[in-house]
C-alpha cells in the first residue's frame, strides 16, 4: 500500500474510532479508557497486527508538547477560584516540593539498583515525577465519585501544576547528563527561579489580556472565536518559552485567569477546549503505543515492576506527608491523595527528550518509564473509587446542575439557572407555586415534566419527578428554594 496522506488518514481515524468505541464498552468494567488507548497503539505498531511501522520520538515529542499545552489550558479554564483558593498553598507544595522529593527519591532508588549512573537514575525519577489530571478524574466522573475535605480540587490543582516541575527537572538532568563533569546541580536553581517567575508573569498578563481581546473584539462569526482564543493560547506557550519561561506553567495559570473572568462564549468556549483536550489525549496515547515496541519492554520487566513498586508505595507517599506538613490534613486524606499519583502520558512524552539529547540508556529509561504508566494506570486507577470508599471519603456528587446566565455574554451578573429534582421526599410535591412561600429573588422558569416543558405560573401544581428550572442571585438563595420546595439537603 502506498503511504499516502489518505491512507494516513484512513488508518488515524480507524484507531481514533476504534479507540472511543472501546473505551465505552469496556469502561463499564472498570477499565480505564487510557490504557485502551494505549494498547490501541501497541496492537496498530510495528510489532502488533496492524504493522504500522511509527519509530520517530521527534514527532511524537512535538505532537505531546502541543497537546499538553491544550491539555493544560483546559484544565485551567475548569478550574474554579472559589474552590482551589482554600487550598491554594497545599497544592502548589504538592506540585513543587512533593515533585522534587518524588524525582530524588526515585532517582536514588534506581541508582542503588541497577547499574544507572546517579544523575541517570535521577533523569529517569525526574519524568516520572508528575500526575496525569485528566486520567484521574475521567475515571472519579465517569463513576460519579465526590471526595470529601476539598481533595478533588486540591488533586486537580496539584495534577494541572506540577507537570512544569516535572518537565523543568527533566530538560535540566538531560542536559547534565550529556554535559556531565560541566553543569552543577546548584546552578539550576537560579534557572529554576526564573523560568517560573517568567511563566507565572506571562500567564497572569495573558489570561487578563485574553478575556480583554475576546470581549473587545467583534467577529463576525462565532466560529472565529476557538480559533481567535487557540492562535492565543499558542502564542503564550511559545513566546514564553522563547524568553526562557517555563511555557506549560504560563497556559495553565493564562487558563486559570480566563476561566474565572466574564467573557462572551464563555460556555462554548470552555466545551470547545474540553472535547479538543480529550482528542489530544487520545492521540497522544495512541502515538506513543505505536512509538513503544512491546519486545524491548521484556528485559526491563523485573526491573520496572520493582521501580513501579516503591513509587506507588514509597517515594509517593513520603512526598505526599512531606509537603502537606504545614497544612491540616487528615492521615486519611494523605493517604488517599497518595495512592492517587497516577501516571499517564507525559512522563511518557518526557522521555522522548532523553532520546533526542542522545542519553545512552534513553531506550532502556522510555520501556521503564512505559511499563511504570501502564501499571500505575491499571492498578491505581482501576481501584480510584475503591479506595476512596475504603477510606470513607466518598461521597455521591448530588449538587445541582448550574448554569450562568452571564457566560455566553461576557456579563458580569450573578444570576444563575439552577436544575433541581423533585422526588417523593420532596414536600412541595402537590402544592402549586404560589403555595410554595418562595424568596422573592427566585423564580421557576420552566419545568420538565417527562420530556414535556411547561411554562410555569403561579397556579401550576407540582409532581413528583418535576425537574425544576430556578432562576436565583447568588448562591444563598438556593438553600431558601430548597427549603420551600421540601428537597432534603
Amino acid at each position: 500500500m502506498n503511504l499516502s496522506i489518505e491512507n494516513i488518514l484512513l488508518g488515524a481515524s480507524i484507531l481514533l474510532l476504534i479507540s472511543i468505541l472501546l473505551s465505552r464498552s469496556l469502561g463499564k468494567f472498570g477499565i480505564p479508557a487510557l490504557v485502551l488507548f494505549l494498547g490501541v497503539g501497541m496492537l496498530a505498531g510495528s510489532e502488533g497486527i496492524g504493522n504500522i511501522h511509527f519509530n520517530d520520538p521527534g514527532s511524537a515529542q512535538s505532537m505531546g508538547t502541543v497537546a499538553l499545552t491544550i491539555i493544560l489550558f483546559s484544565g485551567g479554564l475548569d478550574t474554579r477560584w472559589e474552590t482551589t483558593k482554600p487550598i491554594l498553598w497545599r497544592g502548589v507544595s504538592l506540585s513543587t516540593v512533593g515533585v522534587f522529593i518524588t524525582a530524588m527519591l526515585l532517582g536514588v532508588f534506581v541508582w542503588l539498583i541497577s547499574d544507572f549512573t546517579l544523575l541517570e537514575g535521577l533523569l529517569l525519577g525526574s519524568i516520572v515525577s508528575s500526575t496525569d489530571a485528566a486520567a484521574v478524574f475521567s475515571i472519579l466522573r465517569s463513576k460519579n465519585i465526590g471526595l470529601k475535605h476539598n481533595l478533588r480540587p486540591t488533586l486537580e490543582l496539584e495534577s494541572g501544576s506540577n507537570d512544569p516541575m516535572a518537565y523543568f527537572l527533566t530538560v535540566s538532568l538531560t542536559f547534565m547528563v550529556v554535559n556531565e563533569g560541566e553543569a552543577s546541580i546548584w546552578s539550576l536553581v537560579p534557572m529554576f527561579f526564573l523560568q517560573m517567575s517568567i511563566g507565572a508573569v506571562m500567564g497572569i498578563a495573558m489570561g487578563r489580556i485574553m478575556a480583554w481581546v475576546i470581549n473587545r473584539i467583534t467577529l463576525q462569526q462565532e466560529g472565529l472565536y476557538p480559533a481567535l482564543s487557540l492562535g492565543m493560547l499558542i502564542f503564550t506557550y511559545a513566546f514564553t518559552a522563547v524568553i526562557n519561561g517555563n511555557g506549560f506553567l504560563a497556559v495553565y495559570i493564562a487558563g486559570v485567569i480566563l476561566g474565572n473572568r466574564n467573557f462572551i462564549h464563555k460556555g462554548s468556549l470552555t466545551k470547545f477546549y474540553d472535547g479538543v483536550a480529550w482528542l489530544m489525549q487520545i492521540l497522544m496515547f495512541l502515538t506513543l503505543g505505536l512509538l513503544v515496541f512491546p519486545s524491548q519492554m521484556i528485559p526491563v520487566l523485573g526491573t520496572g515492576m520493582l521501580i513501579s513498586v516503591f513509587l506507588i508505595l514509597v517515594a509517593r507517599p513520603i512526598s505526599v506527608f512531606v509537603s502537606m506538613v504545614p497544612f491540616r490534613s487528615t492521615f486519611r486524606d494523605k493517604l488517599y491523595i497518595s495512592w492517587v499519583g497516577l501516571r499517564g502520558a507525559v512522563p511518557i512524552v518526557f522521555a522522548t527528550y532523553p532520546m533526542l539529547a542522545g542519553v545512552g540508556k534513553s531506550n532502556m529509561i522510555f520501556n521503564i518509564v512505559f511499563f511504570i504508566v501502564l501499571t500505575s494506570v491499571m492498578l491505581q486507577g482501576t481501584t480510584l473509587a475503591l479506595v476512596a470508599r475504603w477510606l470513607r471519603l466518598s461521597r455521591n456528587d448530588k449538587s445541582p446542575k448550574r448554569f450562568q446566565l452571564g457566560e455566553e455574554m461576557g456579563l458580569d451578573m450573578k444570576n444563575a439557572l439552577v436544575e433541581l429534582d423533585l422526588t417523593s421526599n420532596s414536600t412541595g410535591v402537590g402544592k402549586s407555586i404560589v403555595e410554595l412561600q418562595f424568596p422573592k429573588t427566585a423564580l421557576i422558569v420552566l419545568i420538565n415534566r417527562g420530556g414535556k416543558y411547561v411554562t410555569p405560573n403561579g397556579a401550576t401544581v407540582l409532581e413528583e419527578n418535576d425537574k425544576l428550572l430556578v432562576m436565583i442571585d447568588n448562591d444563598s438563595e438556593l438553600e431558601k428554594v430548597n427549603q420551600a420546595l421540601g428537597i432534603p439537603a
